[in-house]
């Protein structure tokens, strides 16, 4: 959660920093599994989204990913209100991923003015079939380290990377645990938001103890809050009028430490789709209600608030030439507007957790 009088510095580390990334936790959905290997094709034909107007209704529960197997395109997203120009029409983005001897893309983008707003959030789907999750873990979120994986993100890891993205809160204020790398370094909560990752890669989300549980399977988890999304609606909390319960935020235009927080902040959030599909949203000027409905219109059946406030919600694609690694240099932002960018993965003093998506 963003903690306020903090530098805005890119790369600060400091104790006033707002909430952390990185996340992972263990689940009781079946999702399938799969490991990160291989490299990805340099070049791919987008798939063809499916002629779907609107997000899948959605069962409570995500289906079973098939590792190895790629996920139906999403279908072209309804705007909200009048239609801007790309406003729901997804681009790929980032690398293509081989698949049966073809070149597919595995990750999509599009932009959405949420209800009642008026600047667009950035939206991102990403096929868990052909894509496996790490959670990497920072000296100040969740800290308690060293950990095998930590920034700066490795060359070994950088030849299949694909996306990386935030985390959630600093521990201290995400209400919630973290385990990885087989230590618990917070206890997880019962009823937590939970980004849970196995042993093959794969990935849910859910509540603690109803949706997901630890397994032998787990590898990693990263609770924050409550639940955001549920039975693919906002949750009754996301829709309460104490929207200071989902995190500490920054003033219009500062951080210091008398300036009063505002409701709609830069907000982001992840969430699961019916068929196991990871969408991540992030923009500027959301409450947790709007955040919670631009997951539900991109399909979430299930979702998590993640960080908060200008410095730290961050998404970004890689698309390296052919057989190359992913760079700084390569990287893209899911909007123009996020303070982080492909770079901060790369440097050693990026202090958080996050976590990558990279070819299988």
């Amino acid at each position: 959660m963003g903690i306020r009088g903090r530098s805005l510095l890119p790369l600060a580390v400091t104790s006033l920093a707002v909430a952390s990334c990185s996340a992972a936790a263990p689940s009781g959905s079946g999702l399938a599994h799969a490991s990160a290997s291989g490299s990805p094709p340099a070049s791919a034909s987008p798939r063809s989204p499916s002629p779907r107007s609107a997000s899948p209704a959605g069962s409570a529960r995500p289906g079973t990913v098939v590792p190895g197997r790629a996920l139906p395109a999403p279908a072209g997203l309804v705007p909200f209100g009048p239609v801007a120009a790309g406003q729901g029409a997804w681009r790929p983005a980032g690398r293509a991923v081989a698949e049966n001897g073809q070149s597919v893309r595995v990750v999509y983008e599009t932009t959405l003015i949420p209800p009642g707003g008026t600047q667009s959030a950035g939206i991102a789907w990403l096929d868990t079939g052909l894509l496996a999750a790490r959670l990497y873990s920072g000296s100040v979120s969740p800290g308690g380290g060293p950990y095998r994986y930590t920034a700066p993100i490795q060359p070994a890891q950088a030849a299949t990377l694909v996306a990386a993205f935030n985390g959630g809160f600093k521990m201290n204020q995400a209400r919630g645990g973290y385990y990885t790398e087989g230590r618990m370094i917070d206890p997880l909560r019962a009823g937590a938001a939970s980004l849970v990752i196995y042993a093959d890669g794969s990935v849910t989300i859910g509540a603690w103890g109803r949706d997901v549980t630890m397994t032998p399977q787990v590898v990693s988890v990263r609770q924050n809050l409550l639940p955001l999304v549920a039975g693919g609606r906002p949750t009754p909390r996301a829709a309460s009028a104490r929207w200071q319960a989902w995190g500490s935020t920054c003033g219009a235009a500062s951080c210091g430490p008398t300036v009063p927080g505002i409701e709609h902040q830069w907000r982001s959030g992840l969430g699961i789709t019916a068929d196991g599909a990871l969408v991540y949203v992030a923009g500027p000027a959301l409450d947790p209600l709007q955040l919670a409905q631009l997951l539900v219109r991109a399909g979430a059946v299930r979702g998590m608030q993640l960080d908060i406030n200008p410095n730290w919600p961050v998404f970004v694609t890689y698309d390296p030439p052919a057989g190359g690694q992913a760079a700084a240099a390569n990287g893209r932002k899911l909007l123009s507007g996020i303070a982080q960018g492909p770079w901060t993965f790369f440097e050693s003093s990026w202090a958080r957790d996050f976590i990558t998506m990279s070819a299988r």
